[in-house]
């Protein structure tokens, strides 16, 4: 294993908990990377030579290092491997009575470039970091070790691999893979598309959050904005909504929405649309609805985006409001590490100044207990969901 240094007082944010070294951080005289393989693994030590822990390495990448194990003599093996899928199953069978989940959520789970979500005897896993591409043949043991999966599909489309020089595109199953598999998200049945979906093929995280619908959606008529497949309109209409709508781009997405909602016994208005355009759409209509979801995927996704994002999230958020009836209930999300739960509060208690209204907050929500926040490393901490009663006058 190969050793790599850092400069002084450059540990000092790894000592303090955090799993990442940026290359700039690296003592490339003491330790040169250049000719290292992408995602080979290192003995980290700081700038006297004390070990720091065992990472990988992207020389090609500005972060350049990803911890593994804060013990400088760790192996890391099928064992290691098992032993942190195990960790991470612990907490995952304690919260949830069914195996759905995000089994791994990356460095929270200490398995840094690593996503594996749990579909019942199915598992989605991404692989976005040069470091776990290597590692992956004592990935897929340990998990065939520690969960007998009958299919394993590596979906490969992430852009993070391209970042990190790794092939993007075509998918690798294990096993038995279906295109569709249902989800059973607080006793609802949901269909979930695995090979054709976003990202993994479900969004685990707004679990806890659609968990919350109950005394806002009885009764009520629910638009869903950004759907995918329809996870907050069919949750709503289980907990007794009248009316059910769900917007979003997608036709395949809407499809399922309706496969969902013919599996449950409901009735489901879909709209394929850009969300602006259909929101402005049901305006002119004369629509109105008692609960609006918006739910749009990271419109910041970098730092630089953030001026531009944020007009969006001000856009959509104002679009709803005009759609909402005299007392109605808005929930607000935001994916965008980049924008901070300060900054959505502040968007929408302009907006609704803006449109006449008079906002309250009544609840705040985060991802679930699945995708669990690293205390050193705040892009961990994502997810941000304002429940807000929404009046005239």
């Amino acid at each position: 294993m190969q050793k790599l240094q850092l400069k002084i007082h450059e540990e000092r944010r790894l000592r303090a908990g955090h799993m990442w070294a940026y290359s700039n951080e690296i003592d490339t005289t003491a330790t040169p990377i250049k000719g290292m393989v992408p995602g080979s693994l290192c003995a980290l030590m700081d700038y006297r030579g004390k070990p720091l822990g065992v990472a990988t390495v992207n020389p090609h990448v500005l972060l350049a290092v990803r911890v593994l194990s804060g013990q400088g003599d760790a192996e890391i093996d099928v064992d290691f491997f098992e032993r942190r899928l195990r960790q991470a199953l612990a907490l995952r069978a304690r919260r949830f009575p069914s195996p759905h989940y995000r089994l791994v959520f990356g460095e929270s789970d200490g398995l840094p470039g690593l996503v594996v979500d749990r579909f019942g005897d199915v598992l989605t896993v991404q692989v976005t970091t040069a470091g776990m591409e290597l590692l992956k043949p004592l990935l897929i043991e340990a998990l065939q070790r520690t969960l007998s999966p009958k299919g394993i599909l590596f979906r490969n489309d992430n852009a993070m691999r391209q970042t990190e020089g790794l092939a993007t595109g075509e998918d690798e199953v294990i096993g038995e893979v279906p295109d569709w598999l249902q989800v059973d998200e607080s006793g609802v049945l949901l269909d979930a598309p695995l090979k054709t979906g976003q990202k993994t093929g479900w969004y685990y995280d707004q679990r806890a959050n659609r968990d919350r619908l109950a005394p806002y959606a009885k009764g009520a008529r629910v638009l869903d904005v950004f759907s995918y497949v329809g996870g907050w309109a069919l949750r709503s209409a289980a907990f007794g909504a009248a009316e059910v709508s769900c917007i979003d781009s997608s036709q395949p997405a809407l499809d399922a929405a309706q496969r969902s909602a013919k599996n449950n016994g409901v009735r489901l208005e879909t709209i394929k649309s850009d969300a602006l355009e259909a929101l402005k759409a049901l305006r002119a209509d004369g629509r109105q609805f008692d609960l609006i979801i918006v739910d749009p995927p990271a419109l910041i996704k970098r730092k630089k985006d953030e001026e531009t994002g944020m007009a969006h999230y001000g856009a959509l958020n104002r679009a709803a409001m005009h759609l909402l009836a005299a007392d109605a209930v808005l929930v607000s999300c935001s994916c965008s590490h980049h924008l901070s739960e300060e900054q959505l509060q502040r968007i929408l208690l302009r907006e609704s100044r803006q449109a006449g209204r008079r906002l309250q907050i009544l609840e705040r929500g985060e991802q679930g207990p699945d995708h669990p926040v690293h205390p050193a490393i705040p892009e961990t901490r994502y997810l941000k969901a304002f429940y807000c009663r929404v009046t005239t006058g």
